[in-house]
């Protein structure tokens, strides 16, 4: 005769799956309150200083792992939508942030601080800040000069209107020169002798610098505008969706170096555009600034190679035919080279410039083959 079980030992099967969905439920739980609750500072938690080591927190390492504190926190502020991770430090008693989403090099600060852009617009030394500006200009216009130019850049920039910031880059160091005109006063000067408008450009014109102006106009000295009206040209450039542009050429030009740039009649607008005074989108020029090479200063290829920027190119990148300017050809600062060899100074200048176009193609082609070769070897 068997020994009867006592019935308080024996859990039904009921019971168990109960117990089981239980369990289950309250981890289940548990991980959704920890997980809603917010970061928090351990600077607000009032605990005994005796139970914090004399130690910096945030570079506590695990040596097992090689995980340290800093990177876990690092992945928490990750996870909960990037917010603000604080660690207190018993040596210093202030807090600390990282955030890894943040501007590279700027970790360490809250993102509400964080200005990643600038802009040229004249602040005032006095007053309050938020009343300086009663106008920021929507589109950026610089010019490449020498002071033997200033009745031509004169007449350019009253062309613009108030909507545009003015920029000249002085290649022969004159800039105080230049105050007998108004608008000078109100312009940005940056003056290094003997430079071209691309190295100024690629110095100064960074994307983030840049950022506010709707466009931005890049334009040598020698130019005539009495066809030219700046706001008429924006409207064109908007109508036909244009990223890379700039004004037709008169056939009468001094100097027309691709006949394709020519204006042509009874047509708005039509595809190509020369380096000598283009005009880009921010988007665009974000792009071909990181394309100018530092060396090549003449900028001498950018002409075919600005489609790369541009998608599709042959929708968004065109001549402007119903604002046109006239190219007059002054050597003004060809002429700041030295002799080579006995020749002349532009003929120096000159021969500079073929070697830096052969120079940029090269480095194009080579680039484009490193890139695709590696593709090719890592698909995935």
């Amino acid at each position: 005769m068997g020994v009867p079980l006592r019935s308080g030992n024996v859990i039904k099967p009921s019971e168990m799956t109960r117990l089981t969905i239980t369990t289950f439920a309250g981890v289940f739980l548990g991980f959704l309150i920890g997980v809603s609750f917010p970061t928090l500072s351990l600077t607000k938690i009032n605990l005994p200083s005796s139970l914090f080591p004399s130690v910096d927190l945030t570079y506590i390492e695990d040596k097992h792992s090689g995980l340290s504190t800093r990177k876990l926190f690092s992945a928490l502020s990750s996870l909960k939508d990037d917010k603000v991770v604080m660690v207190a430090s018993n040596k210093s008693e202030k807090t600390k942030i990282w955030i890894p989403t943040n501007p590279r090099g700027a970790e360490r600060l809250p993102p509400g601080i964080i200005t990643s852009e600038s802009y040229f617009y004249l602040h005032r030394l006095w007053g309050q800040p938020s009343e300086d500006l009663t106008i920021k200009p929507k589109y950026l216009v610089t010019f490449t000069v020498g002071y033997n130019q200033k009745s031509n850049i004169d007449a350019a920039v009253k062309k613009f209107s108030e909507n545009f910031t003015i920029m000249l880059f002085h290649y022969d160091g004159l800039t105080t020169e230049w105050d007998e005109f108004e608008w000078s006063k109100r312009a940005i000067h940056v003056s290094v002798q003997k430079q071209t408008k691309w190295w100024y450009a690629k110095r100064f014109l960074h994307p983030d610098i840049v950022a506010p102006y709707d466009y931005i106009f890049i334009w040598d000295e020698d130019l005539g505008v009495e066809n030219f009206d700046a706001e008429e040209y924006i409207k064109l450039v908007r109508r036909h969706g244009l990223e890379i542009s700039q004004p037709g050429l008169d056939a009468n030009s001094a100097s027309l170096t691709w006949a394709m740039t020519r204006k042509r009649d009874n047509t708005e607008v039509h595809i190509f555009v020369e380096i000598m005074a283009t005009v880009f989108s921010r988007d665009a020029w974000r792009c071909v600034w990181h394309m100018i090479q530092n060396d090549l200063v003449h900028g001498w290829g950018l002409d075919f190679a600005l489609r790369k920027c541009i998608e599709p190119s042959h929708e968004k990148i065109g001549v402007v035919d119903a604002q046109w300017i006239v190219h007059q050809g002054v050597p003004s600062l060809g002429n700041q080279g030295q002799p080579v060899g006995g020749k002349a100074s532009w003929q120096g200048v000159r021969e500079r410039c073929r070697k830096e176009w052969t120079m940029f193609q090269d480095r194009m082609t080579a680039a484009e083959k490193a890139y695709y070769e590696a593709v090719e070897s890592n698909p995935f």
